[in-house]
């Protein structure tokens, strides 16, 4: 399999890319951002020589180079997860090809169930924390010192002047915005009413099978990070429901729109 380099390399040829500092990753039916997207080009994952390929509903599987106003922007419309047999070493992988892309800055996107009654479906979640209970860390193996130390510190992983700007930016907008910690799991089964209360207690605001590995790479390789959430379900046992994908799927691209103005907005303001 080619390296990170390599494929770098070629997705450098295939999108015309020099540089670019801006990488956004989209969740499960997000990929309505992608569409803001001024002189966008695309390339599949599957025409990428080394490249991960996903395999969920939802996620497209391509990568779109373009523009918000004036700023450049890669997008990953389609992510890798646990879940589907992917390695976390191969989702650090794809946070390294970024790093060598020039990326210094990653957005990341997810559709999660809410732990809390009064987060409801249709919410975007500002992420300031997270909690990984999948048991897997991309980091695990030989430390490679060229993308980042062996002992990264996680404790200001959601960068928080990020965060800040992005709070004003929903303020501007008029978007309301909740703020909170997301609980990882492994997946791809939902979770019980009894885990479900388990994650509330232990300090979880929303539950995904995503985001974590990515995120930690990116730290570990020097990247700053905002994260949000598109609350799209209540986890199971906090009303008499039963999750489901379709729901999530329905209740994400109710919810795109909002999602797509926010990161657009403050991607137009980025320094």
């Amino acid at each position: 399999m080619n390296n990170e380099i390599e494929i770098s390399n070629e997705i450098k040829k295939k999108l015309g890319i020099q540089e670019v500092r801006i990488a956004v990753i989209l969740g499960s039916g997000l990929n309505g951002f992608a569409e803001k997207l001024e002189k966008a080009e695309s390339v599949s994952y599957k025409e990428i020589e080394g490249f991960p390929q996903t395999s969920v509903s939802g996620h497209k599987g391509e990568l779109i180079h373009g523009y918000i106003g004036d700023k450049e922007v890669i997008c990953l419309n389609g992510r890798f997860h646990l879940y589907e047999g992917h390695e976390p070493q191969t989702i650090a992988k794809v946070i390294k090809i970024l790093k060598n892309l020039g990326v210094k800055r990653l957005i990341v996107t997810n559709a999660a169930g809410s732990l809390r009654q009064d987060m409801s479906p249709g919410t975007l979640m500002l992420i300031k924390d997270h909690i990984n209970f999948s048991g897997k860390n991309p980091l695990v193996g030989a430390n490679d010192e060229e993308y980042g130390p062996r002992f990264p510190a996680m404790n200001n992983a959601y960068t928080k002047h990020l965060r800040d700007k992005c709070k004003k930016v929903a303020d501007k907008l008029n978007i309301d915005i909740k703020e909170g910690t997301y609980f990882m799991v492994l997946g791809p089964n939902f979770e019980t009413a009894a885990e479900v209360k388990a994650f509330g207690m232990l300090g979880g605001d929303a539950a995904g099978m995503s985001t974590v590995p990515e995120v930690i790479s990116a730290v570990h390789c020097g990247m700053e990070v905002l994260g949000i959430s598109v609350i799209t379900n209540y986890a199971a046992g906090l009303l008499n429901n039963t999750p489901t994908h379709q729901e999530t799927l329905t209740e994400a691209n109710k919810a795109a729109e909002k999602l797509s103005k926010l990161v657009s907005e403050f991607i137009k303001e980025e320094k």
